[in-house]
Formats: structure tokens, sequence, C-alpha cells
């Protein structure tokens, strides 16, 4: 199992995710290993990395990093992770100013295919190690799916129950949209314009909201 795919599926247990990140937020310390892990990734890649390499660029002992991060699975796992709760950050800011569901919806589809597609880290990986990025988002992508349908499926149950959402099956929705996304995301050719913020929006406009907001059918 490669390093995406496990970091995809540890990423769906929330409590354990909320108390290590709980852990290890505030320590200057292990902020440093963190961002030196990022910028070492980012120039060489997940092969081309290791713990000496990390600890190096951190001006610190190798010792000291093994001391925070059992392994160097562990630690792209929390470098990884790190990321994925600041694409979610960034797509929360984007919608906050957006009372209805549907609007927050087009936004949200708007900002997450924004920003994975200008995230630096994983552009490199499909870029340069699309052998082990590509699989982990296709034939064992179900991790990853799990993980971005969750997290929408969260907002659009907040929504239900404050009453700006109808009867849809809020994780049904949430998994056509992560996986509408991923799809645009590895294979950005189409005749479907998307290259701006305004394609993407009027895209949702017109194909995301009739398709996953009709009403449920009654059951019998």
């Amino acid at each position: 199992m490669s390093t995406v795919t496990s970091v995809a599926r540890d990423g769906r247990s929330g409590l354990a995710d909320d108390r290590r990140a709980a852990d290890l937020d505030g320590d200057p310390t292990t902020d440093r290993i963190l961002g030196a892990a990022y910028e070492q990734l980012l120039a060489f890649g997940l092969r081309r990395s290791s713990i000496e390499d990390i600890a190096k660029r951190a001006g610190l002992a190798r010792v000291t990093v093994y001391r925070r991060f059992g392994s160097k699975d562990e630690l792209i796992r929390e470098v990884l992770l790190r990321e994925g709760r600041r694409v979610f950050a960034e797509v929360d800011a984007a919608v906050a100013s957006f009372d209805e569901a549907e609007d927050q919806l087009v936004e949200g589809f708007v900002a997450i295919l924004r920003t994975a597609r200008s995230h630096p880290l994983l552009q490199r990986l499909l870029t340069t190690e699309a052998e082990v990025a590509v699989p982990s988002l296709t034939t064992h992508g179900a991790p990853v799916v799990a993980l971005g349908r969750e997290y929408l499926a969260g907002h659009l149950l907040t929504a239900q129950e404050q009453g700006r959402l109808g009867a849809a099956d809020v994780r049904a929705v949430a998994e056509v949209l992560v996986r509408l996304t991923l799809s645009f995301l590895l294979t950005p050719e189409s005749v479907i314009p998307l290259a701006t913020d305004d394609d993407a929006r009027a895209f949702a406009h017109a194909f995301v909201l009739p398709a996953l907001l009709l009403p449920t059918a009654p059951t019998s």
C-alpha cells in the first residue's frame, strides 16, 4: 500500500486525526519538521526524500525527527493530512459568506477544483510520480473518495438540519461531487469549459445543482 493511499485511509478516522492534530499543533519544532518535510517533498518527491534529508533541511538532528515521527511514512502522512486540512479550510472560507445551501455547493465546487489544481505538492506528485499518485485517486481511490465525501456530507447535513437544504441524500450528493471533481482534476482536457472560476461556477449551476438536488422520491 502506498503512503498516499494509507494517508487517505487513516484520514477517515476523524477523532483519531483530531487528537493527533491537537498533539502536533502549536509545537514549534514539529511545525519546523512538517514545513521542512513539505519543502523536501515538493523539491524531490516521495522516493527521493529521506528522514535524513528532512532533518538536515529543518536544521535538526535526525533523532529529533524520529522522536516526533516514528518513520518516514508517518511523517509524510502528517504532511499530507495537514495539507488536506488546509484545503478544507480554504473551501470553508470560500463558502462562509453564502447562506443558501445551493450557493455553498456551487462555490465549494469552484473552490475545491481551483485549490486542487493549484496545490503545488499535489500537482508535483501527479506530474512526476503519477505511478504513485494516480492509482491512489482512481483504482485504489475509495479512501480518498470517502474522506472527501464525509467532509462534504457533514456540511450538507448541517444545512439540512438548519432547514436550508431539502430531502437530498447528502452522502450520495457528496460522493458524486467528489468523484466529479476527481475526474476533472485527473483528466482536465474536456469539451466543457472549466478553465476559470466563472466557467466552473456556470457548470455547477447548469449541471451539478439540477442533478444533485432533485427531491427525494417518497418511500412506500
